[in-house]
């Protein structure tokens, strides 16, 4: 059997897998909250909606079951499964352990939008199309500012530029903050940085659907090429690889699915940085494999931290308060340990 036909298989069991642990893990992120819903009792709400029969269901059950929780456990793991995938590819595009889908500012730019969208008192819609424009907008200033440089190193200038970007998009956050309402605005917009997925409804995951899908299809297409750039420009090029075509594209792809996230659920970190370590732990550095394995892992992972958000306290807690409580030790370990395995 050839090399090439192993990784398929292995793939194809890696997918399997993983797309039954998602499917528990769904399934019990749907049953537990505040108000308890038997999984049997989900299965049959969820099949007669699906087919139009009749559930024999409570009707409160079937509005939390529909209206509240499958709205936020779809958008848990799109947000999950496209940040981590985005972290697999900005560290393997830039050669660097340490970098997340917020290097170039795209985090930044997200915020930024849906920060001044708050301040302006905007509706919902309007915050999220905002913070959905000020990612690209980020991360097309980064570019612009790259382009304009042709520095020896397109890597590290673009690195560059995203953190000259990074502070004065940050900068003008601290801003609006000093200016906005202390008793009404300024805690919205803490809480949206925070990150939560409190408000979020179909319309929402819908409105996200498409980018996430846009965003990830090059991703995938390009999974191959992706092994080649870890290589280097040089290495790439000898290949055949058109390494500004590739990078942008990449880059592109990443950057949508990383606002698209942003503009929902706000600022939510450490799921781009520490999952694609734990999938490299698990199925090694091919991207190939890493991709698959990122999203899945990104998703189940979102999951239960969202679950434990909505469950371990009489007040809901922000998501970005546990990814950092569980992710900042786990990344402590890896660099304690001296692992390289991520090159």
């Amino acid at each position: 059997m050839t090399p090439e036909a192993d990784i398929s298989r292995a793939n194809r069991k890696l997918i399997v897998l993983g797309v039954a642990g998602l499917l528990l893990l769904t399934l019990g992120s749907m049953a537990i909250g505040k108000y308890w819903v038997p999984p049997g009792t989900i299965l049959r709400a969820l099949a007669a909606g699906l087919t139009g029969g009749e559930a024999n269901v409570d009707p409160i059950q079937q509005t939390v079951i529909w209206n509240v929780r499958l709205p936020r456990v779809m958008a848990g793991l799109l947000i999950g499964a496209a940040l981590a995938a985005a972290g697999a590819t900005y560290q393997g595009l830039f050669r660097n352990p340490l970098v997340s889908p917020d290097i170039l500012g795209v985090s930044a730019g997200a915020s930024l939008g849906a920060v001044l969208a708050i301040f302006l008192r905007m509706p919902v819609p309007v915050i999220q199309a905002m913070s959905f424009c000020g990612g690209l907008l980020a991360v097309g200033a980064v570019y612009a500012v790259g382009a304009a440089v042709r520095g020896r190193d397109p890597v590290l200038t673009l690195v560059l530029a995203g953190v000259a970007i990074g502070a004065v998009v940050g900068a003008g956050i601290s801003l609006i903050k000093i200016l906005a309402d202390p008793y009404d605005q300024l805690p919205a917009i803490t809480y949206w940085l925070l990150g939560s997925l409190t408000a979020v409804n179909r319309a929402d995951v819908a409105s996200i659907l498409p980018a996430m899908l846009l965003g990830l299809l090059p991703l995938v297409l390009l999974r191959w090429r992706m092994n080649v750039m870890t290589l280097g420009d040089e290495e790439a090029q000898t290949l055949g690889v058109d390494t500004r075509v590739t990078r942008l594209a990449l880059i592109v792809g990443a950057t949508l699915i990383t606002a698209a996230s942003v503009s929902i659920a706000g600022i939510v970190g450490w799921v781009g940085l520490v999952i694609p370590h734990i999938a490299r732990l698990l199925v090694g550095p091919d991207f190939r494999r890493l991709l698959p394995a990122s999203i899945m892992l990104g998703g189940g992972y979102m999951l239960i931290v969202d679950t434990l958000a909505r469950s371990v306290a009489l007040t809901e807690i922000p998501l970005g308060i546990l990814t950092a409580v569980v992710g900042a030790p786990f990344f402590l370990w890896l660099l304690a340990s001296g692992k390289r395995d991520w090159s």
